[in-house]
């Protein structure tokens, strides 16, 4: 039985273009889940005067059509200003890698999701978001909804290991039910960071392991 993919998207599974990460990104977002199948990184390179892309690398874990979507969405990014990238849709995607099967468009929406997510987790830690939405528990709790619990692949509030999450005057507190000496209770402390220190209202995070 032939593969149900072009030859472009063979090419980009096997030699991938723009694989890996950015040390110190100027943007990183990370969307998926393992567990669920597909997942993929992207980090950003930005020049803050232009707001072009300079550099976009990615990481993938999941089938051919996540790697080639990765790979082609990198591409597509690359040297365009944030505007610009933040337009690219799955369906350019798609016809750039010459069509995907239909059971496959989740992978590109999902690398898509993702250049889209880092470019906004760029404008939130410049201060450059335009609609500044108040910080809410509801915030807060959609955003560990893309923070992954290692021990599973799943994110932390799937996997209902976030005991509280109080917000009151700039502060931002999240209990996680973890004791602290955990071997990724540092890790989880990083990944909650970055999804919640930048927003626009939030002064202070506190993160506390309870159990």
């Amino acid at each position: 039985m032939p593969l149900p993919y072009s030859e472009i998207v063979m090419e980009h599974f096997r030699n991938p273009r723009n694989v890996g990460r950015i040390e110190n990104p100027d943007g990183k977002a990370v969307e998926g889940s393992p567990a669920c199948g597909d997942m993929v990184a992207v980090y950003l390179a930005v020049d803050p005067d232009s707001q072009r892309i300079t550099d976009v690398k990615f990481e993938s874990y999941g089938c051919a059509s996540n790697i080639a979507t990765g790979s082609i969405i990198t591409e597509l990014a690359k040297g365009k200003t944030l505007e610009e990238a933040k337009s690219i849709t799955w369906k350019q995607a798609s016809e750039a890698l010459g069509g995907l099967p239909p059971i496959k468009t989740h992978c590109s929406v999902l690398a898509v999701d993702g250049l889209r997510a880092a470019i906004q987790n760029y404008r939130e830690r410049h201060g450059l978001v335009k609609e500044r939405v108040p910080t809410t528990v509801e915030v807060v709790r959609k955003r560990l909804k893309h923070v992954m619990n290692p021990m599973t692949g799943l994110d932390l509030v799937r996997t209902k290991i976030v005991r509280d999450i109080e917000v009151s005057g700039g502060k931002v507190r999240v209990a996680i039910d973890l004791p602290a000496d955990h071997q990724f209770a540092a890790n989880i402390r990083e990944e909650i960071l970055e999804k919640i220190e930048h927003l626009w209202d939030v002064d202070e995070v506190v993160i506390e392991f309870t159990e």
